[in-house]
């Protein structure tokens, strides 16, 4: 797509022709592609070869695209020539953006935790907000700024506006810490959906997708990434609009979900009224409470409970095999006899872990709020219900100000402005970018109010014998993410006998409404465009981080900018390889990952940059102590309310939150912090007392100045 050569093309109206023919010649057979696999199976075509069809033959484009933009010159791999149209570049980043926390989570969390969220999730609402009006702060307060600077990475702007070593070497090392936990996220999704898709392990799929990634930006840098970008914002595009389009029309009649999908919500509060009171849902809750207390009443003493654990196991096998039983059911006990943890310390972990998991899960509706309720609790049923409408609406608005914030600083995200040929042009493409991202985010909503309504009104009450096969094929691949078992043994699935993961919604949409496996294989294609796309962009941006940012001044390394491209490259592969042994352990789901980088990013870069922007006054020792104080309160709250911390430590697990905020909202502390000791630093140490120049604040007049033309 990005065959055009080399440095000096003008943005001439030829130019800007051949581009849209490339995509134009790519649109087609992508959707030849589509219609090829739809008669395919429609002949017969096993299931088993549609799905690995789509994802190699998907990652080869992206790959080919990637192997013509191949660059040794510094500045196309690292800011694609600043050649990119506003249009381009829009898809681009909204592809860069979408990532699979929006692609692949972000209709779960709001399938989950509904407009209003639980007692400790914020609501998937305010990742909508939350991400969207950052797209406007972006807009509005960093982008054409940034642009007007002719920087390559965003610690270049810390370097020229404060000067020194340490407020670059700071940001780098941020945008390492941010990026990275950005990427762990990424590969996670794409082992997931490669697994899901090929059948191979998990840890099988994140090689195979990583190699997809690497072939996309080790080559080209940021000139390979943006085309390969364009074409897979294009693929997921299409991935997100088919399965919602077909389940809007399937149920309402009109495939247009984002205008007609609110007419579901009234009929999915009634569904939710009735399970509250049904009887096989009160006997299901009731087992999860007893399976609560039991494993209450084992960490009361957790040593004398293995013991007494062992021997009943031991019992229950010697007592099935006196009685006949079949080898399967005695295998299951001898497992769980295998399973059961030996010492305390991993017990009493694993115990804490299942007595909350199923409190929640005895509570009404499977532990899930009810979809359209505004804020969990209520104000007016007693201090505990107060305290938890109160803590529900401060998770909410302490989330969307850290997403908000953390877009405006996310290094991966600002470094796609630098590509843009003039700051006209970046104002144009943050519009481009909102507009790109809106035509997905406006359906996000819909496609959980749609697919929860498949869910209450055709699989819940169906019969166990019933069940369609792929939920075992989920359930194989990782019970976390679907899960299910006849609790009150009435032989019908009950919704508190069903738990799904948020990482999975999407990806079994066409399966929940029926639709044929190709829209299967096509999801699950966008799907790894997503993660694909954002991963290309964070392994450049933390291999930049440590080639280029982390030895200003032509410090020791490469002199030659073709060296250093070099040197970036090898620091590329071995941060992917670092990476994909991180996400091999699964640490954590994938909203929660990526919230929490948004929030190291808030806290490290964005009271910086504002003022820096804003105020000539603000010096670099101001700077390095505000961006180390704000870094730091931000990591302190994630770690000191990390479970496994807390574990460790014999904390109360549940004793370490500032006024109920959860940890991947931590930034809402880091930020004030990080302006308050910027301000202060600032007032009480003036620049001529340190021996330092205050600088000009970088504004769209003298950026011109510095750089006429612009």
């Amino acid at each position: 797509m990005a065959m055009t050569s080399p440095q000096d093309i003008d943005m001439s109206a030829s130019y800007r022709w051949r581009l849209h023919r490339n995509v134009l010649i790519y649109v087609v057979f992508l959707l030849s592609l589509i219609g090829a696999m739809a008669w395919a199976e429609s002949a017969g075509l096993s299931k088993n070869l549609i799905g690995p069809i789509f994802l190699f033959s998907t990652v080869m484009i992206y790959a080919l695209i990637g192997i013509a933009g191949r660059t040794t010159n510094e500045d196309e791999y690292y800011v694609a020539g600043r050649r990119i149209p506003a249009m381009y570049n829009g898809m681009a980043t909204a592809a860069d953006w979408m990532s699979a926390a929006s692609f692949i989570s972000l209709a779960g969390a709001l399938y989950l935790q509904g407009y209003s969220g639980s007692g400790n999730q914020p609501g998937g609402l305010a990742y909508v907000i939350g991400w969207t009006g950052g797209f406007c702060l972006v807009a509005l307060l960093i982008a054409p700024q940034l642009r007007a600077m002719r920087l390559y990475t965003l610690p270049d702007y810390f370097d020229q506006r404060y000067g020194g070593r340490w407020p670059r070497v700071i940001a780098a090392l941020a945008s390492v810490l941010c990026s990275f936990t950005y990427i762990v996220a990424q590969i996670y999704g794409i082992g997931l959906i490669a697994s899901r898709l090929t059948g191979v392990q998990f840890e099988i799929g994140i090689l195979l997708g990583l190699g997809g990634v690497l072939l996309c930006s080790f080559l080209g840098g940021m000139r390979a990434i943006t085309w390969t970008q364009v074409a897979q914002y294009i693929m997921l595009l299409l991935a997100f609009m088919i399965p919602v389009s077909w389940l809007a029309y399937k149920q309402l009649g009109n495939p247009v979900a984002p205008l007609v999908y609110g007419n579901q919500l009234s009929a999915i509060a009634a569904i939710e009224k009735r399970l509250m009171d049904d009887p096989a849902e009160l006997e299901v809750r009731r087992e999860y409470a007893q399976r609560a207390k039991l494993y209450a009443s084992r960490l009361q003493d957790v040593d004398a409970s293995i013991v007494e654990l062992q021997q009943e196991l031991e019992a229950k096998i010697q007592l099935l095999k006196a009685q006949g039983a079949d080898f399967a059911t005695i295998a299951q006990v001898r497992r769980e006899l295998l399973a059961m943890p030996q010492d305390p310390a991993k017990a009493r972990e694993e115990w804490t872990r299942a007595k909350i998991e199923n409190l929640e899960r005895s509570r009404p509706l499977g532990g899930m709020p009810a979809h359209t309720q505004s804020f969990t609790g209520n104000p007016e049923a007693g201090m505990a219900q107060e305290r938890l409408f109160n803590e529900s609406r401060l998770n909410f608005l302490a989330l969307i100000f850290c997403l908000m914030v953390g877009t405006a600083g996310l290094p991966h995200l600002l470094t796609r402005f630098y590509t843009l040929p003039s700051v006209a042009e970046t104002r144009s493409s943050v519009a481009w970018s909102l507009f790109f991202i809106g035509l997905i985010y406006l359906s996000v909503p819909a496609l959980a109010v749609l697919v929860k309504f498949e869910v209450l009104n055709n699989l819940v009450g169906s019969r166990f014998d019933t069940l369609p096969s792929w939920m075992a094929q989920w359930t194989r691949l990782d019970a976390d993410l679907l899960s299910f078992s006849d609790v009150n043994g009435d032989g019908i699935l009950q919704l508190g006998e069903l738990k799904l993961g948020a990482d999975m919604i999407m990806l079994a949409t066409p399966e929940l409404g029926g639709m044929p496996f190709v829209v299967s294989g096509l999801v699950a294609a966008g799907g790894l465009a997503a993660p694909l796309s954002t991963a290309d962009g964070l392994l450049l941006t933390i291999s930049n981080a440590l080639v280029r940012d982390m030895r200003p001044n032509g410090g020791s390394g490469p002199k030659s900018s073709e060296g250093r491209v070099i040197l970036s490259k090898f620091a590329l592969l071995a941060v992917a390889m670092v990476a994909a042994v991180v996400a091999a352990f699964k640490p954590a789901e994938i909203l929660a990952l990526v919230s929490a980088s948004f929030s190291l990013a808030a806290s490290a870069f964005f009271p910086g940059m504002v003022l820096g922007m804003l105020w000539p006054r603000v010096h670099r020792p101001a700077v390095v102590m505000g961006m180390l104080s704000g870094l730091g309160v931000t990591i302190f709250y994630m770690l000191v309310n990390a479970p496994g911390f807390r574990h460790f430590w014999g904390m109360d697990p549940f004793g370490g939150l500032w006024w109920g905020i959860q940890p991947l909202s931590a930034g809402v502390f880091g930020v004030p912090v990080g302006f308050g000791v910027m301000l202060l630093a600032t007032w009480l140490t003036p620049a001529r007392f340190i021996g330092q120049t205050t600088m000009r604040p970088v504004t769209q007049r003298n950026a011109s100045e510095s750089f006429p033309g612009l």
